[in-house]
This record gives C-alpha cells, structure tokens and sequence, in this order.
C-alpha cells in the first residue's frame, strides 16, 4: 500500500505536474513528472479514466495494481519528484509484472525527458 505521506491530493499540484511536467507513457500507462527542490519524499497521484474504463470493478483493481507497483519503487525515486499515473484502457488484462515492466519503463522515460528540459545534470 502507498504511505499516506507520498499520496498526492493536492488538484493543484496534479495540474502542475501534467501541465508543466514531461510526460512518458506506452499503451498501457502515461506518466507525467516533474521535481521540486522544496519537496522532501515522493509524491504520486493516480488517474484512471471512466471514459476508458467503465466499470468501477477494472478500474479499481488497476489502481490497486499500479499503487502496489509504485509503492514497491518509492525507494528507488528521487525524494524531490512528483508523479501523475494515467492508466489506460489497454492495461485491463495485462500481469502485475507486465504492467511493472510498462510502469518503469514510462517512468524511466518521464523522468529523462523532465532532466532534459529542466537542464538537471
């Protein structure tokens, strides 16, 4: 489960992050990211569209799924990133560890992308 403390809540901050950060995704998951100085653990905030996924059932169990999946990676991120998981309509089916394997690599990705544009070495 994801620590209360790396949840993203805030509407203006996940306005921020898809607006002004670099954004990375595949057909299964879209990851928007950006850093902050001023911010001290990772935060994350998830979207999964009912437009693309119309039962509630589906739509919850990937958002469990990928919840999961990023709180096994918290260690692994930057203490000063935040992240915006849109998670599509193609990841209903798809394994923990084939959605993993999305998951890191959109990541991966984003946060290249976010490096590139906000000239951080």
């Amino acid at each position: 489960m994801l620590p209360r403390a790396h949840r993203m809540v805030d509407p203006a901050l996940f306005r921020a992050v898809i607006r002004d950060g670099a954004r990375a995704g595949n057909a299964a998951v879209v990851v928007h990211c950006r850093t902050d100085e001023e911010r001290r653990a990772p935060l994350v905030g998830f979207v999964v569209p009912k437009r693309e996924i119309a039962l509630a059932t589906k739509r919850n169990r990937l958002r469990r799924q990928v919840r999961h999946l990023v709180a096994a990676r918290l260690e692994t991120m930057p203490s000063n990133i935040a992240l915006v998981i849109r998670i599509n309509g193609n990841a209903v089916g798809l394994s923990s560890a084939e959605l993993g394997v999305r998951l890191d690599n959109a990541m991966g990705r984003a946060l290249r992308k976010w490096h590139d544009k906000a000239g951080v070495l």
